[in-house]
C-alpha cells in the first residue's frame, strides 16, 4: 500500500503506526503474528508532487483474505482503539491509499 499523508500531520501517522507496531508486538495470537511478520513500513526520504510525506505498507508474504486497513487493527489488537488514536489516522492521511501488487522477476 501507498499513503499519502499531509506533511503536517507526518507525526501523528507515525505515532499510529507505532501504536499499530507495538499491539501487533503484544499479540499471542498465531494468525495476528504471522500477519506483523510480514508487514514492515517505510516513510519515503521524498515527498509526492503535492509534497505529502509517503508510506509504504509492504505485506510480504501477504496473508490471503486479511484486510490490511490500519484502522480495523488498531481497533481489533487494541480493543477499540481510542477514537484520538483514529482521529489523528483519519486527518494524517491525503487522500485514499493505493493497493500496489507487485510481482517480482
Amino acid at each position: 500500500m501507498l499513503v499519502a499523508v499531509t506533511p503536517a500531520k507526518a507525526a501523528d501517522y507515525d505515532a499510529v503506526i507505532i501504536s499499530l507496531q507495538d499491539a501487533f508486538a503484544r499479540s499471542a495470537d498465531a494468525d495476528v503474528r504471522a500477519i506483523a511478520n510480514g508487514w514492515r513500513v517505510f516513510k519515503a526520504v521524498e515527498a509526492d508532487a503535492k509534497s505529502n510525506a509517503l508510506y509504504v505498507h509492504v505485506l510480504y508474504p501477504a496473508v490471503a483474505n486479511v484486510d490490511y486497513r490500519p484502522s480495523l487493527w488498531l481497533d481489533k489488537l487494541l480493543g477499540g482503539a481510542p477514537p484520538e488514536l483514529l482521529a489523528k489516522y483519519r486527518d494524517a492521511v491525503a487522500g485514499a491509499p493505493s493497493k500496489l501488487t507487485l510481482v517480482e522477476f
